[in-house]
């Protein structure tokens, strides 16, 4: 469930503390020379421009992707998790284009060779850059950084990220009633969310709670809060520093406790930051909105001392 991804290589802007590309791997393989040098992310547009092939062997424009929401979708036939994510999100696809919404996939193949990635993609009903366009295809992974695949970017109009879990939204909401899958300001934890753990460092309240609805009080406790920074850092289009989550009494708590060595407390406040290998625990009687803000407060200005997972 738990994996690190190494080699990694992340380029950050020393001034802000930005991240400018997240895989820069791909940047020393392609760029070698530095000629594309800082590497700083440029519009999905630009990146994508070209002929993208249809499952007929037709092809058409990019410019036929303007006006609608986006999904790019990292995947390969040989990856077990990515055909089964294909054959729900065919189903998603579908759903979405008769309900009239325009919605367009673009497929970035990790294939190993042309067929494979010819009898792949002969399963799904959009787009995909060509196979042999080994440089847009690099270029889109570098873009959004992509460190595993099946990974799904659901992209504005405009081509701004929406979220980059495209891959947990489609599975948790196989009606597709929340499309185009905005983020949530509060979720609870999942199986098939808890990935996002990964993404950054995640504020995680747990409560004793084991039926459906029972996590309803301890969502609304945190939601403002989390709403309030989402808020703050979209204004000036930035990515919330923390993710916020609730989670009661199943195996993917008690897997998440176990891994990261928490107390069996409940309620139980903590903040996890997998990269670094760090939690930050307030056990308290009582978890108040004025607790959690200020524990939020407090990690943000770096006031608190991290125990080691």
């Amino acid at each position: 469930l738990f994996l690190w991804i190494i080699p990694s290589l992340v380029f950050v802007d020393a001034a802000t503390g930005k991240v400018v590309c997240r895989n820069g791997l791909l940047v020393v393989r392609d760029d070698p020379k530095g000629l594309e040098f800082p590497w700083g992310p440029k519009p999905f547009a630009e990146v994508v421009d070209g002929p993208l092939l249809r499952s007929d062997r037709q092809t058409t424009d990019s410019s036929s992707l303007e006006g609608s929401c986006v999904g790019v979708y990292f995947s390969a036939h040989w990856c077990p998790p990515c055909r089964s994510l294909t054959r729900v999100l065919v189903e998603s696809y579908r759903k979405v284009k008769e309900s009239g919404q325009k919605f367009e996939i673009v497929f970035v193949s990790a294939d190993r060779s042309e067929d494979s990635f010819t009898q792949y993609f002969s399963e799904m009903p959009w787009l995909a850059v060509p196979y042999p366009d080994e440089t847009r295809r690099s270029r889109l992974n570098r873009l959004y950084g992509i460190q595993g695949i099946p990974t799904l970017i659901l992209l504005d109009p405009e081509g701004h990220v929406i979220t980059r879990q495209g891959r947990a939204e489609v599975l948790n909401d196989p009606e597709c009633q929340l499309f185009p899958w905005h983020p949530r300001p509060v979720l609870e934890l999942s199986e098939t969310n808890a990935v996002q753990l990964h993404e950054g460092p995640c504020l995680v309240l747990f409560v004793d709670a084991e039926e459906e609805g029972e996590l309803e009080p301890a969502k609304a406790l945190i939601q403002p809060i989390a709403e309030k920074l989402l808020s703050k850092h979209k204004a000036k289009d930035e990515e919330s520093p923390l993710l916020f989550f609730v989670a009661g009494e199943d195996d993917m708590s008690d897997s998440l406790r176990d891994y990261t060595n928490l107390p069996e407390a409940a309620p139980l406040l903590t903040i996890l930051d997998m990269s670094a290998r760090a939690k930050y625990v307030k056990d308290v009687e009582e978890i108040t909105p004025a607790v959690v803000e200020q524990f939020v407060s407090d990690f943000l200005a770096e006031k608190l001392k991290p125990e080691p997972i």
